[in-house]
């Protein structure tokens, strides 16, 4: 494995944190900047929305250009949207910032995934993807309480002092030890959505989706779930919250492991079969503390294990459009994340937190159907269409 992978790995988690490093401490901010606290979380929305609209654009405009000169361009409009959010005047200039860093991280997060597979062999290709992958996971999921001690010991400013300083490391680490990654071939805007209209790559897409949306239909309210329905305390939940994280971080790797040892499509069935089973049992298992702690682990792994293997299959059906692909794929999963936290809050507001297990397996199980239609020939679809 060339050991590069892992300096994109640290560039992928430095970039990946910002998203969600406000999320708990959204009181601070909303205190200093004098809105509420709906105002403040649009932060996070924003940036959410942003990502998903700006990477396939930003990939499409940037393709041309050489890929570790264009790291280390975007590098800078990152460092320069988290400076311009250390030192915010105000709530207006803050959420400028927001939309700079994510449309940067968006183009940041396509271009680590894209060079870490160019890089190594074809063998390792599932398997580089999987390990920066665990790098964006990782920062998902340490985000909220970096930024949570950080935020309460220093003020809700110094989270993006860290990231600043980190991001100034990760340009001078790209620059001395990456060497010169070639661009791609560049297609129309126009041929490259409209791989879409082939079957396979829509339906990669949908499978995505559909599976983060079961996902965070459930971990959005995994604290009142684990409060609430299982009477866990505040201790308990820092530690599920903890074990969650180092679950979601290996998934990623394991992910990329089964993804070059067994094959992409057989990895992304048999990740979305265990994650279904594993979501749809977790609230049968809440009478017994370690089974219900398994369970938690297995589904947390597989939540992120399906990225790497997905990832590759759709660089290798669409080889010629790799960089809008991953691009898409990483949109469809921060449009699932929002859609499925949404539903979430519904089935909470109109049942039970209890129930959105139930519904977060529903939708897992549609994304196998969806994963099959994707993984059909060719000429097996247009058959189908036929027929």
């Amino acid at each position: 494995m060339d050991k590069r992978v892992y300096l994109l790995t640290i560039v992928s988690f430095v970039v990946g944190m910002v998203e969600l490093i406000i999320g708990g401490i959204l009181d601070l901010v909303a205190d200093d900047l004098g809105v509420t606290l709906g105002q403040a979380g649009l932060l996070i929305t924003i940036f959410s929305l942003t990502f998903a609209i700006s990477g396939p654009i930003l990939s499409f405009l940037t393709a041309t250009i050489e890929r570790k000169k264009l790291t280390i361009i975007t590098l800078f409009f990152f460092l320069i949207g988290n400076v311009i959010a250390a030192i915010s005047p105000s709530y207006m200039i803050l959420f400028i910032a927001r939309i700079v860093s994510a449309a940067s991280s968006s183009l940041l997060i396509v271009l680590c995934v894209v060079m870490a597979a160019t890089i190594v062999k074809p063998t390792y290709r599932a398997r580089a993807i999987g390990i920066v992958n665990m790098g964006v996971s990782g920062s998902i999921v340490l985000g909220v309480p970096i930024g949570l001690v950080l935020g309460n010991a220093f003020g809700w400013r110094a989270p993006f002092i860290m990231i600043t300083i980190l991001t100034l490391l990760s340009i001078t680490g790209i620059y001395f030890l990456m060497e010169k990654v070639g661009a791609e071939k560049q297609l129309s805007l126009k041929k490259q959505f409209a791989s879409l209209k082939d079957d396979r790559i829509l339906f990669a897409h949908m499978t995505t989706f559909l599976l983060l949306a079961g996902h965070s239909t459930l971990y959005t309210y995994l604290t009142p779930f684990t409060k609430d329905y299982i009477g866990l305390n505040e201790a308990w939940v820092s530690i599920i919250y903890f074990i969650f994280g180092i679950a979601a971080v290996c998934g990623g790797a394991i992910g990329g492991l089964f993804g070059d040892r067994y094959g992409s499509k057989r990895t992304i069935k048999m990740v979305i079969i265990i994650f279904s089973i594993a979501i749809l049992a977790i609230s049968h298992t809440t009478f017994l503390l370690p089974l219900f702690l398994f369970n938690l682990i297995i589904w947390s792994m597989m939540s992120w294990a399906v990225t790497p293997p997905m990832q590759s299959h759709l660089m290798a059906t669409a080889p010629e459009t790799a960089n809008i692909q991953i691009s898409l794929n990483n949109s469809s999963l921060h449009l699932g994340i929002a859609v499925g936290s949404s539903i979430g809050g519904v089935i909470i507001d109109m049942t039970s937190v209890a129930n959105n297990a139930t519904f977060g397996g529903m939708l897992a199980i549609l994304s196998l159907g969806t994963a099959t239609l994707s993984m059909r020939k060719k000429h097996s679809i247009q058959t189908y269409k036929m027929n």
